[in-house]
């Protein structure tokens, strides 16, 4: 529950920051028209599980991604789970 919670606090929907800490990423989320926006450790990049998403992107956007930034197009309750285990 813990790690929702601080993912959901990276999501700025009034307000998106375009200052993104220095190790980190931001990433866009969801399987619909509406996405939202999540601040990831680039450490998560290396994992064998994120990268399993990063093929799903790719596969499905090549590196044309409609949000200006890297699509994730899994559901949110997935890429939680998937981040919650590399978070360990």
């Amino acid at each position: 529950m813990a790690i929702r919670q601080m993912l959901r606090r990276s999501l700025s929907n009034e307000r998106r920051s375009t200052e993104v800490p220095k190790g980190h990423l931001v990433v866009y989320v969801g399987e619909s028209d509406q996405k939202k926006r999540f601040l990831i450790p680039l450490s998560y990049l290396n994992h064998p599980s994120f990268q399993e998403l990063l093929c799903q992107a790719e596969e499905e956007f090549g590196f044309h991604h409609p949000m200006g930034g890297l699509t994730i197009p899994c559901s949110e309750e997935l890429f939680i789970d998937v981040t919650s285990y590399l978070r360990g």
